[in-house]
């Protein structure tokens, strides 16, 4: 059975050829001089010819070992270009990125930032999952998510971008008519539109820092597996509605929409970038997390401005 060819001698041997020093070459390669000696020895007993006439002052290839110096100087070549290629490819970020994000969230905030990914890494594509229901990224082939929460999955490795606070908001013309509630018990006189994808079920648990807590279940018109449906009914005077303050802002902003029992709070959840695993995550992803922390870190949904 034949044997592969031995390419490290055949690097060895090339280096040694080229610089016309086994001292020189083992600095170039890296590595020690008995070491290519060896690597050179093993070609010679290989081919059973030798390749330098070698004296205490002079190194010189002998007449086959010439006829054999271009070629190899070849293969170690390509095998440079291949290497160096191959690096390439392994660090530059390219290939499919499977990524869920919440659907409000995506449309609003991520979707107009991804020009400006895809200009700085044109060799990514991605894959974007935008839904409020939760998604399970090992069993079904996400790749990374981002997360608005309170708490991220333990099971997860999650990067906190920034903190997102919600707001219990009515419309002016709404609390005109049916008055402002003073306290979170006489909700249950109002119309509260609800949120199907809640974690763990639709309540509203505020506390305030007596550390008093109620725990209200909106009752109204309307429930709804995304906030943005819940929003027209609020700005219509007809609701009492829960926004994350990535959505609240806007409407806090002109007015539209006022915040009330401020002296209560709801948890505080925060944006995360949650992956399954932070071991041999692929460059791809990484550069993404990196993107995604510098332009969501600081976001301009932030209340107040």
């Amino acid at each position: 059975m034949m044997k592969l060819p031995d390419f490290e001698g055949l690097a060895m041997f090339a280096k040694v050829a080229e610089e016309r020093s086994f001292a020189r070459a083992a600095k170039a390669l890296g590595v020690s001089v008995p070491t290519v000696s060896r690597g050179v020895a093993r070609l010679e007993q290989r081919f059973g010819a030798r390749l330098f006439n070698r004296t205490s002052r002079q190194l010189a290839l002998t007449e086959f070992g010439l006829r054999l110096a271009d070629r190899a100087s070849r293969i170690y070549s390509d095998a440079e270009e291949i290497e160096n290629a191959a690096r390439e490819l392994s660090t530059r970020p390219r290939g499919l990125i499977r990524l869920a994000t919440p659907m409000t969230f995506g449309v609003h905030w991520i979707a107009p930032i991804l020009p400006e990914f895809f200009r700085l890494y044109p060799d990514i594509s991605i894959d974007l999952h935008m839904s409020d229901a939760s998604v399970d990224l090992v069993a079904d082939g996400f790749d990374a998510a981002l997360r608005i929460a309170v708490l991220p999955d333990s099971s997860l490795v999650a990067r906190r971008l920034a903190p997102v606070a919600p707001f219990i908001l009515a419309s002016p013309g709404y609390l005109e008519t049916n008055g402002c509630p003073q306290h979170p018990r006489e909700l249950a006189a109002h119309h509260c539109l609800g949120y199907a994808y809640r974690p763990k079920q639709d309540v509203w648990r505020l506390t305030n820092k007596a550390g008093d807590e109620e725990v209200v279940t909106p009752t109204g018109p309307l429930r709804a597996t995304n906030s943005e449906a819940l929003v027209p009914m609020a700005l219509s005077g007809l609701g009492i509605c829960e926004l994350p303050e990535f959505m609240a802002s806007e409407y806090l902003a002109d007015g539209r929409l006022t915040a009330i029992l401020t002296d209560w709070t709801l948890p505080r959840g925060a944006l995360y970038f949650v992956t399954p695993s932070a071991r041999a995550r692929p460059t791809k992803v990484e550069v993404l997390a990196e993107f995604m922390a510098a332009r969501l870190s600081n976001p301009p949904w932030r209340w107040p401005r």
